[in-house]
């Protein structure tokens, strides 16, 4: 079978408008040339393969345009040779049913063509109308004058193909809508086969009715059908009958057809090019390598263990310790909501390791005033939703995160306040507050627990990690709901009643204070008496009197992610700056000197990124905090200001890059660093790009390969600039920009 030329469609439905008042709908399709330039493309374009040696001959800028994304169409003729086209064929109507993707296309039959037969044309006409002349007839002239294509679909699936244009060094990508098949449609036939039994029927009846003096009576027997069952049901929903049915009710949508040559094809040709070229539209070819190996070959996915599932309302112990420990810890964390840690290894079997229980709470569970309370993600899944409103589970965590943020600082809760901020139902406002807090008059909401003092001075690592934590939801929480943690502490202060406390409880508090300290002062002693006993003599020119300078804290100095303090320590189990035990400017309090543990951590983090935003090195500088063991966190107190020096003291340079006015980006975002030496000879490369985006935001390729051929001559190859491009930069759009600076 020979394969006809096939040609690109554009379907598209429009309104023209005159007077001020919308005209007839206009619907129309288009034919597309289809020749050399214009291409069918399946799976990834397939590249030259050879080895590893094999050098690149040429490049071409791959766009992708969506202007006629969902609107073209291929039609394909296989019935009909290559060499015999319907260019030049009339087109005399088109139609579209666009759910089933269905076309049918009248073309006119050349009647004064020599190879035309007349009379097998006029025997059709008059088997498919008969004799009468009516409106309705499918052939006017009595003669078979035109010829119905029909469409079916090629494939199902279209996501894989497109139509390609390739014009001035640029492939121009355009996704198919479908990919349909004209061929000839004998309904006709069916017609004439449906008149010729009706004529039948007529002659067999005669006129017997008419002799016949009265009718005959006949008896009639009614009866009610059984009420349909679900398997009846579903049977007949799959029937051939009943999809033919379904598909003859979408109606036609009748279309105008333009050829090759009319000037509207050529204006809606001009689509098949990406209109956007400098713009974000193109994001989907912009892929890395890894990520394009995982769209070509998708990994496998595995197989499900089914392991037991604890009950959701009852708990039985017995059949709860049956279950790994992770599960649970899970179920009784989703049945009691909040519960003390000391409770929590109660309830599970004698004998249970606490390390294990500490790593497997973190997993559900997150720490609020020295208490364990249930993550919204467990209590919410993706797929569920609120059962008062109908939210979605995404909105219903973010609203119940903000109401556990803020029983993180405060004791109680003002229903109102809340509802006024995440913007949620009474209903689920209320369900939040009674799963960790209790109602109290006049004082709103309390939390349901008192502060677990003992687990905080346990545990101080497991408290600073979830104190890092929540620093990265109150981030998520103050850009969805478009607030600052300073507004909830200036109404509270401005509401605090002053705390009257009595002789005999500051002298109470002062003396437990001394003994505390005591430990620390007599380790410290120890500590200096050992180092003086170690010291040499020093030269004499070494005698000299050493001042050191002591710089006072700023105002403005805060912890990593606008950390505030509380005026009486932390109710969520992390020392503050203000704490009376924690004096920045003491001898024990958290100073700010880095220590080696962070500046290993920056140098190690730049020499595996080479640029950041100070945004994401704080990032990554809490989930390497999340993910350290127990016990071994010795970072101390971090704020910006001293993560920012250890930065710059790290061989880093901060990268000045002129944001556009129109920039989103925060502060931190805008804070870009380099590393600008790490003892290697491709030091030089990164300076110069460092100094190319100075002074400009985004720059092309060939700039910046100009710039470092004029920097450090010809000896720059083509594998320097990739390298330096890949560890340094990211492409959008056909421009190039400092990683960190585009926002995801």
């Amino acid at each position: 079978m020979s394969w006809g030329k096939p040609g690109v469609y554009k379907v598209r439905h429009s309104s023209t408008e005159t007077g001020g008042q919308a005209t007839k709908e206009e619907k129309v399709v288009t034919e597309l040339p289809f020749d050399k330039s214009t291409l069918a493309t399946s799976d990834a374009v397939l590249m030259a393969s050879g080895e590893e040696d094999d050098p690149i001959i040429q490049e071409i800028e791959v766009y992708l345009a969506k202007s006629l994304a969902d609107k073209l169409y291929l039609f394909q003729y296989p019935v009909r040779p290559a060499s015999m086209t319907y260019d030049d064929v009339t087109h005399l109507s088109a139609k579209i049913k666009p759910k089933q993707q269905k076309v049918e296309l009248e073309v006119a039959i050349d009647t004064l063509s020599p190879n035309y037969c007349r009379s097998k044309g006029e025997q059709i006409a008059l088997n498919v109308d008969g004799t009468s002349l009516e409106d309705s007839s499918t052939y006017s002239i009595k003669m078979m004058d035109k010829q119905t294509f029909s469409s079916i679909q090629a494939t199902t699936n279209t996501t894989r193909y497109a139509a390609a244009v390739f014009r001035k060094g640029e492939l121009h990508l355009t996704p198919l809508q479908g990919i349909l098949q004209m061929r000839p449609s004998f309904s006709y036939l069916d017609k004439a086969d449906s008149k010729h039994k009706e004529r039948e029927a007529a002659n067999e009846a005669g006129d017997s009715s008419q002799d016949e003096a009265e009718d005959d009576i006949k008896q009639i027997t009614v009866r009610f059908s059984r009420p349909e069952s679900e398997q009846a049901r579903q049977r007949r929903i799959q029937s051939y009958e009943f999809l033919q049915k379904k598909q003859a009710e979408e109606p036609w949508v009748h279309l105008h057809y333009h050829d090759l040559k009319d000037g509207r094809s050529e204006h809606e040709r001009q689509y098949l090019y990406c209109q956007a070229m400098d713009t974000t539209e193109n994001t989907e070819l912009v892929k890395t390598p890894s990520e394009y190996l995982a769209m070509l070959m998708p990994p496998l996915a595995e197989e499900k263990i089914v392991k037991p599932v604890g009950p959701s309302n009852v708990v039985s112990m017995a059949q709860l310790r049956t279950l790994p420990l992770g599960d649970q810890v899970k179920t009784l964390m989703k049945n009691v909501k909040v519960m003390p840690f000391a409770n929590l290894m109660g309830l599970l079997a004698s004998g249970t390791d606490s390390t294990a229980v500490l790593r497997c709470i973190q997993q559900v569970a997150l720490l609020v005033q020295g208490n364990w309370v249930v993550k919204s993600d467990v209590l919410y899944p993706k797929s569920s939703c609120s059962p008062h409103s109908g939210v979605p589970a995404e909105v219903l965590c973010r609203g119940r995160d903000f109401v556990m943020w803020r029983f993180t600082h405060e004791r109680s809760l003002m229903r109102k306040e809340v509802t006024s901020v995440i913007k949620l139902p009474p209903e689920d406002v209320k369900d939040f507050l009674e799963q960790m807090a209790v109602p109290r008059a006049n004082r709103g909401w309390e939390f349901l627990l008192p502060t677990d003092h003992d687990f905080v001075k346990k545990h101080p690592d497991v408290a600073q990690r979830q104190h890092m934590l929540w620093l990265g939801i109150q981030n998520k929480l103050e850009k969805v709901f478009n607030f600052s943690k300073e507004d909830f502490l200036q109404k509270k202060d401005a509401q605090m009643e002053p705390i009257h406390v009595s002789g005999e409880q500051r002298l109470k508090m002062a003396l437990e204070n001394a003994r505390e300290r005591h430990g620390f002062l007599q380790k410290d002693l120890d500590t200096q008496q050992l180092k003086a006993s170690t010291v040499t003599t020093l030269p004499s020119g070494a005698n000299a009197l050493v001042r050191i300078k002591e710089e006072p804290l700023s105002d403005s100095e805060e912890t990593m992610d606008m950390s505030a303090s509380l005026p009486n320590g932390s109710l969520n189990g992390y020392p503050s700056v203000e704490s009376p035990d924690l004096d920045p400017r003491s001898d024990h309090g958290v100073g700010q000197t880095p220590t080696p543990e962070l500046r290993d951590f920056v140098q190690s983090t730049f020499r595996k990124h080479f640029v950041l935003c100070l945004s994401e090195v704080k990032r990554l500088f809490n989930l390497h905090l999340a993910s350290l063991p127990t016990g071994h966190c010795r970072f101390g107190h971090v704020t910006d200001r001293m993560l920012q020096d250890t930065i710059l003291h790290s061989h880093c340079k901060q990268i000045l890059v002129p944001f556009p006015p129109q920039s989103s980006a925060s502060a931190d975002e805008q804070k870009v660093f380099g590393l600008w030496e790490s003892g290697e000879t491709f030091d030089k490369h990164r300076q110069v790009l460092f100094e190319i985006f100075m002074k400009n935001y985004r720059v092309r390729r060939n700039v910046i390969q100009t710039r470092l051929t004029q920097e450090l001559g010809e000896a720059v190859t083509k594998s320097d600039v990739d390298r330096l491009l890949k560890e340094c930069c990211i492409s959008l759009g056909g421009m190039w920009y400092l990683k960190g600076t585009v926002q995801s």
